[in-house]
Formats: C-alpha cells, structure tokens, sequence
C-alpha cells in the first residue's frame, strides 16, 4: 500500500507545480486570455475532434491528420463540456485531474520498487517536456490509465490491469505498446500452467479498443490503418531506415530557423531512450524494455525524429529507474533540477508563446 505521506507528497508536487504555471501564465493577461494561450498546437486538434467529429470543422477542407489522434480524450472533453463551455478549459481540467492521478499511481509504483515515491514524480515534473502534462493534450490521461494498469498487473490483479490498460488503449496508440509489454509481464510471471492458459484470455481486452478504432475509420474511409496514414499524411511520418532518420534530423538540427532548436531537442531525446533502452537491457527488465522499446522503435524509423522527448513523459519505468538511484543519491536529485529544471520552464515558455516545443 503507498503510504499517506506518499500519496500527500505526489499531490503537494502536482498541484503546486500547476499553482505555478497558473500564475505564470496569468501574469500580463485577463483569465479570459489563459485558456486560449493553452490553446496550441495538438490541443486545437483535438477541440476540433470533440467539437466536430474525424470529419473536421463543417464548411473547411477535411483535416487529413485527425484520425491519428485517438478517441480517448475528445470523449471526455465531450463530456466535461456539458459542464464547462470552453473547450480548452475542458481539457486543462481533464489534464489537471488525470495528472492527479497518474503521480499517485508513479508514486505508488517507485514505493513498490523501494524507492521514494516523491523522487520519481519530481523527476517527471522537472522534465523539459512537462508542459504537455498540463496542457490539453493525452499524455496526462494516458498515464492516468496505464500507470495504474501497470501497478495492477505487477500486484497480480489481471482484470483490472487489463481494464485500465484498454482505456489506456483509448487514448493513444501507446496503448499498443503498453498491450504488449503487459503480454511479456504476464509470461515472466509466477503462474502454474493451468492458471496461466485460464488467465490468458485477459490479455486480448487492450487490443480491443485498437480493433474497435480501426473498425470505425473503416467504416468512414476503407482504410483499416486510417491513424497509421494520418500521421504519414499530416506529419510526414513515412518508414525509414534509423540511420536514415538520424541523418535527416541532424541536418534539420544544425539549421539556424526556430525549428532547428525543436530538432536539437529530438536528437538529446533519442540519446536518452537510447542510454534507457541499454539500462533497462543490463537490469533484464523485459517488460519495460518491450514498453519503452517498441515506442523508440517507431519513433527513430521515422522519416525524421518527432516528439522523441515528449514521448519520454510516458515511460513511467525511466521515472521509477530514476527515483531508485536519486533516492539513495541526494545529489543527483539536486544535479537533475539543475540542468533539468531551467530548460522546463524554457520549453513551457515557448509552448504558451506559440513556438513549436514538442
């Protein structure tokens, strides 16, 4: 059980550090401004999808890129609405609440592994990425779900592990990923081999949201893979080959243009999921391994690097690995907000001025 102190000290982190951004982004402007400067980026596109539906806005040319992001949160922006009228203040909340949860469930799971469970949120927290946790974007809803499955499925409670990781599933293709390694996790554990051909059968509930998705843009468009070829379409995200992608992004990195600054933030991201991937090799942690290497999979055989950082807010197990080091190394808690801590508060700048940050 995660202690009271724990689960107070997760929600002190949470909510002070969204205390802080709130009266940071209010300085200067009238809270009737705040919300529209969370209005950026992704989040416009999913107001678009809770408002209109995959079709777009009526009476403008169809977004190609929409079908790429999942149901999960324009459903409950959707619902939030009925209580709240704007929509970015919609998904502020959800982000608000679901992030609540999720560092209740990280610390949780660090306590788990006999680290502090404080460590691994403040980890997270200090990310350079950390903006989008806040913003209205997925990734808060995404961990709210699958961190907890993931706390489920190493306490040995497989319905609700699997529950959890199909909302997860709901949310992002990241649920794949997270289907999968919960796949591996089961297979390593401590099972007869009765008990695991009649617990077996849990494992197929992740993957049915991914089918029922699929099935809906089939419906629309005939296109089983319609997210696959949205984010081909809207972003560019053809296959290619790793040494293929490196070479195109290095050369976008060393450009002088705003976006060469995002791109140099790709490269230091991709040498992170590297140096975690070899880590979580060394330990032999194959489940984790699977979690976060099928994500840096597909992320470095892109036509160039994307969102490679951002996607490091969901590998929850980088922030447990984290935690059990700095909990027996105070410096390196100190060492990490150093380095860490200024560039978060740069890239949540760019963010809420408009600039490309993730």
């Amino acid at each position: 059980m995660i202690t009271r102190s724990a689960r107070r000290d997760a929600l002190l982190l949470w909510f002070g550090s969204r205390a802080g951004l709130l009266v940071s982004t209010l300085l200067g402007v009238t809270l009737g401004d705040y919300t529209d400067k969370w209005r950026k980026w992704d989040a416009t596109l999913f107001i678009t999808i809770a408002e209109h539906g995959y079709d777009g806005e009526p009476g403008r040319p169809p977004d190609q890129g929409l079908p790429a992001f999942f149901p999960g949160l324009p459903m409950l922006m959707r619902l939030v609405h009925l209580v709240i009228p704007d929509w970015s203040a919609a998904g502020l909340l959800i982000s608000l609440v679901a992030g609540a949860v999720a560092m209740v469930a990280l610390a949780r799971l660090a306590e788990i592994e006999g680290a502090d469970g404080w460590v691994a949120v403040l980890g997270l927290l200090l990310f350079p990425m950390a903006v989008f946790l806040a913003a209205g974007y997925s990734e808060s809803l995404f961990l709210a779900f699958a961190i907890p499955a993931w706390l489920a499925a190493r306490q040995g409670r497989w319905p609700q592990a699997v529950a959890l990781a199909a909302g997860a599933s709901c949310v992002r293709i990241t649920g794949l990923f997270l289907a999968v390694a919960l796949v591996v996790e089961f297979g390593t554990g401590l099972f007869t081999g009765r008990e695991r051909a009649r617990r077996a059968g849990w494992l197929v509930v992740p993957f049915v949201p991914l089918m029922a998705y699929s099935y809906y843009h089939y419906g629309r468009t005939g296109d089983w893979l319609a997210w696959k070829h949205a984010q081909e379409a809207g972003w560019g995200r053809d296959f290619e080959w790793p040494w293929e992608a490196w070479q195109t992004t290095w050369r976008s990195a060393m450009g002088s243009d705003d976006f060469a600054v995002a791109f140099r933030m790709e490269i230091a991201g991709a040498l992170v999921a590297f140096a975690v991937l070899v880590w979580l090799l060394v330990l032999r942690r194959w489940s984790e391994l699977v979690y976060t290497g099928t994500q840096a999979g597909a992320l470095m055989t892109s036509a160039y690097y994307l969102s490679i950082p951002r996607s490091l807010l969901l590998w929850f197990p980088l922030w447990v690995l984290f935690a059990k080091v700095a909990t027996r190394r105070a410096w390196v808690i100190a060492l990490y907000g150093l380095v860490s801590g200024p560039l978060m508060f740069l890239n949540a700048a760019r963010y809420l001025s408009g600039a490309w940050a993730g």
